[in-house]
């Protein structure tokens, strides 16, 4: 966890808490201009989804995103490492395989050390040569504050894309990664966070989500989506919204990382947390005796967040297992989706 250079010292945010809140974004894009309909582009910007998908014959559709922050820690092989399997996450989201990533990179040259910079690269090529695919080139500027990320393209079969507006009623919720990842970063940022919290924060921010690509195969998985910076409950309800439904999760069967907990009792929170809140909590139906730091760890904006799956209840078990495989330990059954208006409604 030592690092010569403290990477978080040069940024004001650090990982997908430094998404704009989701209240301010709906505001900016409510304004642009409705783009021309493309027959070929199978998502685009209508469903808040986590990448754009286009088809390009009967067999094949190519999906694309980007995804970049600041760093969410000191060390700059784990910052590297972070950014880019949380870049590659929304091309598994979508039920793709990765084929190729280009990096976004904007660095303080004159602050940061270029051995430092280096690191931060490495622990993306590193990310990549796990995931199987080439970080093939990309774009690099001198900024103020250090940013990367990747910018990830994936393949899949057109009817294997997942989107996350398709969810039915009655589907099965089933969370792949377990929550606190702000929670953790709040603690590291004061310099209060243990090695042993440590470890936990890179070893889940650094697993690839790669069994959505499996779940693009499944016909009963209906709707999936990846947790990141507007939460839990965000990207639950942008579920909601697109499905026109409602969701019911259960408070007390959310996975969650054993230190973050911990911390959340004593207080620790990120100010993403409560401008999360602050954005869509009158769509959110909390039961009475939720702790305040409760409901905080609802909204606790996610880096590298897991894979959120709505699927069939005969095909859950079927879900499980893939996680299982693949070593998503406390992947389980968080809650349902529902008829009814789109909201999320918590019960313990």
């Amino acid at each position: 966890m030592a690092s010569p250079i403290k990477l978080t010292q040069y940024s004001h945010g650090g990982g997908c808490g430094c998404k704009i809140a989701p209240s301010v974004l709906t505001q900016i894009l409510a304004a642009m201009p409705r783009p021309p309909s493309y027959p070929n582009l199978m998502v685009g910007t209508e469903s808040s989804d986590d990448a754009a998908v286009y088809r390009l014959n009967d067999q094949q559709a190519v999906v694309v995103t980007t995804d970049f922050f600041m760093p969410i820690v000191d060390d700059a092989r784990d910052f590297g490492r972070i950014a880019a399997t949380n870049a590659l996450s929304d091309v598994y989201a979508m039920g793709a395989t990765p084929i190729l990533a280009l990096a976004v990179v904007g660095m303080p040259i004159d602050k940061l050390p270029l051995n430092t910079i280096r690191d931060i690269l490495a622990g993306g090529t590193a990310v990549c040569e796990a995931a199987g695919i080439p970080l093939a080139g990309g774009h690099s500027i001198d900024a103020p504050e250090p940013i990367y990320g990747l910018v990830g393209v994936g393949v899949a079969h057109p009817d294997h894309i997942k989107r996350n507006d398709r969810a039915q009623a009655g589907d099965v919720l089933i969370l792949g990664k377990p929550l606190g990842v702000g929670i953790l970063s709040a603690a590291l940022k004061k310099n209060e966070l243990s090695a042993a919290g440590y470890r936990e924060m890179v070893d889940t921010t650094t697993q690839l989500n790669r069994t959505g690509a499996k779940f693009g195969t499944m016909k009963d998985v209906h709707a999936m989506t990846d947790v990141t910076g507007f939460a839990l409950l965000g990207h639950l309800l942008e579920m909601c919204r697109g499905s026109k439904l409602g969701a019911t999760i259960r408070y007390t069967d959310l996975p969650i990382l054993p230190t973050a907990l911990q911390l959340a009792q004593q207080g620790y929170a990120t100010g993403a947390a409560e401008r999360n809140w602050a954005s869509y909590g009158a769509e959110v139906d909390l039961p009475d005796g939720l702790a305040e730091w409760q409901r905080k760890l609802l909204c606790d904006p996610q880096t590298s967040g897991g894979l959120l799956v709505a699927c069939a209840p005969s095909a859950a078990a079927e879900v499980l297992a893939a996680f299982e495989a693949d070593g998503f330990a406390a992947a389980c059954v968080i809650g349902t989706m529902v008829a009814g208006a789109a909201r999320v409604r918590v019960v313990i």
